[in-house]
């Protein structure tokens, strides 16, 4: 008998579950994330946040989707097991590495917004003050 069908059925049962799961959480999260980002303008960061989650629904279903025929034949329960192990630590491995990746890349627009605040004075200068006067006339 070939358990390949029962594989890909219950590979897809564990990884298209497990990318709503993780883009729900990362959604959630990262909101306060994005929001701390763009403080001037927090429809901005939930319409980013929004296209985030479409971009990581994209992605990984179709790296699940492409990588569904990969791998062994599963010709009894046993290899089944295996075939479905490796699918789905792969799977978990690059949701884990997108987003890591991602987390770096807003952390860095972060301490660029952070660093531009710094910079800026908090208030324009309220008057002019002259060149210094030596502190004993020669």
């Amino acid at each position: 008998m070939d358990w390949t069908a029962a594989s890909y059925f219950t590979y897809l049962a564990v990884t298209v579950p497990l990318t709503i799961w993780v883009a729900k959480t990362l959604s959630s999260n990262g909101r306060v994330f994005l929001e701390d980002v763009f403080t001037d303008n927090p429809a901005l960061a939930d319409a980013i946040n929004k296209l985030l989650v479409v971009g990581f629904y994209l992605l990984n279903v179709g790296f699940v989707l492409l990588y569904l025929r990969t791998g062994g034949l599963a010709y009894d329960l046993s290899t089944l097991m295996e075939v479905v192990s490796v699918k789905v630590g792969v799977v978990m491995v690059v949701l884990g590495l997108i987003h890591f990746t991602n987390v770096y890349v807003f952390n860095a627009i972060r301490r660029r917004v952070r660093m531009e605040n710094l910079r800026t004075p908090p208030l324009p200068p309220q008057q002019f003050v002259g060149p210094a006067q030596p502190a004993y006339p020669r």
